[in-house]
């Protein structure tokens, strides 16, 4: 199969938004072999193999395309590859990288867990364990009884936004059509 462009800075650039990694080549055309896996586990969570490795991998909860891009990087394999065709060994690595970004080289800026209130250290959380701990996290708000607890316990915006005119999910706000008609008539007698 011939390739589609001989200059890749044309590919680049014809591809723009869909395709993020302008300066990599692209590894090759897309042909399956037997040891191409169509599905491939990572930290619990099953992964579309067909997909450019940080495209999958930020199909992880708590992993975004920043970070999946950072990761493969600093695990050592081609951001330019699919998922489905890297080598045990290369998701093993992933794996690990997963499990301590801060241990393979990537900034505390880029954690999202950083000074737990419970551990004391840095921390990136995935998947179940983010949503477990967020959830700890706001009923402590709620029995320490802070104001971002009492907003959570309300059920109403927590982070200083207006809610004169929004926020109104779940609530009847202004007048019915037939509440103002029956105001208007006079009562039986």
């Amino acid at each position: 199969m011939k390739p589609l462009f001989k200059d890749y800075n044309v590919l680049g650039t014809f591809l723009g938004n869909v395709f993020m990694f302008n300066r990599y080549k692209l590894s090759g055309d897309f042909r399956v072999s037997r040891e191409f896996n169509y599905i491939v586990r990572l930290h619990g969570t099953n992964l579309d193999g067909t997909k450019a490795v940080p495209y999958a991998i930020s199909d992880i909860k708590g992993i975004g395309v920043r970070m999946a891009l950072s990761l493969t990087k600093a695990a050592g394999v081609d951001p330019t590859l699919r998922l489905g065709s890297l080598s045990d060994a290369e998701v093993k690595r992933l794996e690990d990288a997963l499990e301590s970004p801060l241990n393979v080289g990537l900034p505390k800026w880029m954690i999202n867990h950083r000074k737990d209130p419970i551990t004391g250290g840095d921390l990136h959380l995935l998947a179940s364990d983010l949503d477990l701990r967020t959830k700890d996290e706001i009923d402590l708000m709620r029995e320490t009884r802070s104001w971002k607890g009492e907003r959570h316990a309300r059920g109403i915006k927590v982070r200083g936004q207006h809610t004169k005119t929004t926020a109104r999910k779940g609530r009847s706000v202004g007048v019915s059509k037939k509440q103002a008609l029956r105001q208007g008539e006079p009562k039986p007698a």
